[in-house]
């Protein structure tokens, strides 16, 4: 069990070291929006995510150390899988959506949204990711109460951001006008309606 441990540990640290790298892209496509007419909204949340996502690393490690949670094959294999496709999925939307991605919610009044890839399915794939991620990551090694009170904490978050994003870009980039037909998460089978 120390052996899965260790290689859990070891996990948890790339998983921190991509999030280093994301808020290094972060900064660098926020200063080009901020050049070209940028607007922000949501910075208290932003605030509020960062110390979401840093505790739920550390509350990962912390209850598998502490708790000694065993590491069960059947399960954890699994949620490895998962765990590495949020993993992909998130940084295929980093490439999507280019200088527009940012991990906070900044936008360029007219500009037109991203459609392609699998914003053509969804609308939030990024976000998704984020969900499989933060119940995955800690079921890896059955650290079963992270899993759950982060799963809480962060679809309340997702609750506050998608809306306050989703508001924004609707007034100010005709998001609707090319989302209205996708769902948020899952994709729609509504059919648009040829006149």
């Amino acid at each position: 069990m120390v052996t899965t441990i260790i290689m859990y540990i070891i996990f948890l640290m790339i998983v921190s070291a991509t999030r280093l790298m994301e808020m290094q892209i972060s900064r660098r496509n926020a200063s080009w929006a901020f050049k070209n007419g940028g607007l922000e909204v949501g910075k208290t949340h932003f605030k509020f995510m960062v110390v979401l996502h840093t505790a739920f690393i550390c509350s990962c490690g912390i209850e598998v150390l502490f708790t000694h949670r065993p590491f069960i094959p059947a399960l954890g294999y699994p949620m490895i899988g998962l765990a590495i496709s949020a993993q992909i999925i998130r940084f295929y939307t980093i490439s999507v959506l280019g200088k527009f991605w940012n991990a906070r919610v900044i936008f360029v009044p007219e500009q037109p949204v991203i459609t392609h890839g699998l914003y053509q399915y969804i609308r939030h794939p990024n976000y998704l990711a984020v969900i499989v991620e933060i119940f995955a990551l800690p079921m890896i090694h059955t650290a079963w109460i992270t899993a759950i009170f982060f799963s809480i904490l962060n679809a309340w978050m997702l609750t506050v951001r998608i809306r306050s994003e989703e508001q924004a870009l609707s007034e100010h980039c005709r998001y609707m006008d090319s989302f209205q037909y996708q769902g948020r998460f899952l994709p729609s089978f509504h059919k648009e309606q040829k006149i």
